[in-house]
């Protein structure tokens, strides 16, 4: 499991670094429709970010990762994995989220993650020159193979994604799509993660490296998975120093980089 329902991102949010934010409903081009919320900057550094939820889907959690990126100059939009299989309501604590997930593929997540890619680059007037996707847990693999997507991405970025093995469905393992990664790579584990060994990530970074991929591989001793929430507060100075990780990584990539005083 990743996050709880009322687990929310442990940034500290800053005053008025956010233009606005709001519900959408995005279409992909197999036809599905699917719930995302966008958030944009008040001043942008010209990057974009598509936010790829865990296995529960969009929940407040990304909202407000959304709003925290915004904040930090990067407009967002976090995406939805179930419109296919539960439509565009609203979904309460009792949505049993696992039966969509094993009912999500990998053809129908490009194409979603193609729909929260196009939004940003067509909307606000070209605000995005820079885009970028970030993830957790499933989002996180998926995150990782984003890059392979001919997004013309500027970084992924996977919170505890796992790089090796068999996934969910017919996700395919990034490890085995190195020769097709596009774009530089930020992964960020928990040293305590018994679901991504040090082996795993050995055997990904090692990978990366033979394909000739940038990549930055950074693994937090004695963090568990999933360390990356408010109510860990045992593990808030790992969580810092990830988001920094983080911001680092996109205003490396990013065309303005010290846009509103970052």
């Amino acid at each position: 499991m990743c996050f709880d329902l009322d687990s929310r991102p442990p940034i500290v949010p800053i005053a008025g670094g956010a233009l606005d934010s709001a519900d959408l409903v995005l279409d992909a081009a197999d036809g599905n429709r699917l719930r995302a919320y966008r958030a944009r900057a008040t001043e942008s550094i010209g990057a974009g970010i598509v936010i790829l939820p865990d296995v529960r889907g969009l929940h407040p959690y990304y909202e407000e990762l959304a709003l925290r990126f915004a904040e930090n100059g990067v407009d967002a939009v976090a995406i939805d994995w179930f419109g296919r299989t539960a439509g565009l309501g609203p979904r309460g604590d009792e949505f049993e989220h696992m039966p969509h997930v094993e009912r999500t593929t990998w053809a129908g997540a490009s194409a979603d993650i193609t729909a929260g890619a196009e939004h940003l680059l067509r909307h606000d007037e070209g605000r995005v020159e820079s885009l970028f996707t970030v993830g957790f847990c499933y989002g996180g693999r998926l995150a990782f193979l984003s890059s392979t997507l001919g997004l013309g991405l500027a970084g992924s970025i996977g919170f505890y994604g796992i790089p090796v093995g068999p996934g969910r469905s017919d996700i395919p393992a990034p490890i085995d799509l190195v020769d097709e990664i596009a774009n530089p790579i930020l992964g960020l584990f928990g040293g305590a993660d018994r679901a991504i060994p040090p082996d795993a990530i050995a055997a990904f970074d090692a990978a990366l490296t033979k394909a000739g991929v940038e990549h930055r591989l950074v693994t937090y001793e004695g963090a568990p998975h999933s360390f990356f929430d408010r109510k860990a507060a045992e593990h808030a100075e790992a969580s810092a120093q990830a988001w920094e990780e983080a911001l680092t990584f996109i205003r490396a990539h990013a065309p303005n980089p010290i846009a509103g005083g970052i």
